[in-house]
């Protein structure tokens, strides 16, 4: 691969971003590209979420993503051969020379996305390359790494951020001025369109550029680790010494940033109240959604602050009693970290005063959909915790400190919808 631009990354070797021969999906043998796509793997928020994405179309990425039998290695195994069919019947097929790939994504509110899909040389924390901001759970990073060793395949891109403003961002939209290679709209009504970068001077300039900078993980925690741990288990040079990502240049293109909210599991609304008596100020707010979340925003100004719900009215968490954060929260983090929603919230009310463990799905979900998490938790009879999002400059500057923030403490978006393009490793 080109290597222009390297010795201005003094410190680090800077991001490396290779051109690769994408699998996609052939329209003609499919019902249409929208009805093949899915929103990420951990993103299925509808109660029949795989169910009707299966319904959609025989040949929808979900059955990769998310392979539906009655284990996990049968799941595995299940969408390596699923995988083997597609290709060998030309539902996908390999496009016929490498790319980088521009994708773009545009709603009815006047959001437009664009950035660069590519196979990303996997670096340690350590260099300053690739910076996580969250923690990760070991038995989902075991799950996509199963996986991906059965299907020997990147299934669908990371999100990653970098501050540009260069030349690959005049690359980006140059292509984007042309004809693209698909275009669809998805059913919650994204626009995708996405082009190939062929070009050798195209892709070095898009190189060049990339080799100074490093990259925030917006979405995709889960998976970069799994490209460490596979990297690990494969003699170097090989394949999986890259993985699929998307790099969006926010400085063009800034992400939305949300939270990503909680569902206890058999821990009842009253229960919940009950235990915090005392420790937090809680006010019931009998209220429509929009003006609930609007009050925890409020709150949020002024310190941490959280909604319950799931007994048909909301709850307002806020102003913690300093003393029990002084017993709960660690001291050895910087200030910005202990003073986290996030961190109050699994250190504090999870650990300490509701005795929820954050590993176990048998007691907590996490949910991206705010609407989604109250109907599951009014249904169920558990609580939600709705959660007020953080700024990106935040955790940007933890993860420059090494400081990785509470799993599921941010939702950037939007997420690239899975199934438009995907990455094989040949053997």
């Amino acid at each position: 691969m080109n290597t222009a631009g390297h010795s201005e990354a003094t410190a680090r070797r800077g991001l490396e971003l290779t051109p690769f021969r994408g699998l996609r999906y052939d329209p003609e043998r499919v019902g249409s590209l929208a009805s093949v796509t899915s929103p990420p793997y951990d993103v299925v928020v509808r109660p029949d979420g795989v169910h009707h994405l299966q319904s959609a179309d025989p040949y929808n990425i979900v059955r990769l993503i998310l392979p539906q039998a009655g284990t996990p290695s049968a799941g595995t195994e299940q969408a390596a051969d699923t995988l083997r069919r597609w290709l060998d019947e030309g539902i996908l097929a390999a496009d016929s020379e490498p790319g980088l790939y521009v994708y773009e994504q545009r709603d009815g509110d006047g959001m437009l996305q664009r950035g660069v899909i590519g196979a990303l040389r996997v670096s340690e924390p350590e260099e300053g390359v690739v910076l996580p901001h969250e923690d990760v759970m070991p038995p989902v990073v075991a799950d996509r790494a199963a996986l991906m060793r059965a299907t020997r395949a990147n299934l669908e891109p990371l999100l990653l951020t970098y501050r540009g403003n260069g030349t690959a961002a005049e690359v980006v939209e140059r292509t984007a001025a042309g004809p693209p290679l698909l275009a669809t709209t998805t059913e919650d009504g994204f626009h995708h369109r996405l082009w190939s970068v062929t070009d050798a001077a195209d892709q070095s300039l898009i190189q060049s550029e990339l080799a100074r900078h490093q990259a925030l993980i917006a979405d995709g925690h889960h998976r970069w680790a799994t490209y460490l741990r596979l990297r690990a288990e494969h003699p170097s040079p090989s394949p999986w010494d890259h993985g699929l990502v998307l790099l969006v240049d926010t400085v063009r293109y800034p992400l939305r940033v949300r939270a990503i909210h909680r569902l206890l599991h058999g821990l009842p609304v009253a229960d919940a109240l009950s235990a915090v008596d005392g420790l937090f100020r809680v006010r019931r707010l009998d209220t429509p959604l929009t003006q609930a979340q609007e009050a925890l925003g409020e709150a949020a100004g002024a310190g941490n602050a959280f909604l319950l719900a799931g007994d048909g009215a909301f709850h307002l968490l806020d102003r913690p009693d300093p003393a029990l954060l002084g017993r709960t929260i660690p001291a050895d983090r910087p200030a910005a970290w202990r003073s986290l929603d996030a961190t109050v919230l699994h250190a504090t009310l999870l650990e300490h005063v509701w005795h929820i463990p954050e590993d176990s799905p048998a007691h907590i979900a996490y949910i991206h959909d705010t609407a989604a998490t109250v109907e599951k938790a009014e249904r169920d009879g558990g609580t939600a915790v709705l959660m007020h999002p953080v700024h990106e400059e935040v955790v940007r500057d933890l993860a420059r400190q090494g400081v990785t923030m509470p799993r599921k403490s941010t939702s950037f978006g939007p997420k690239p919808a899975s199934g438009l393009v995907l990455r094989a490793l040949e053997t």
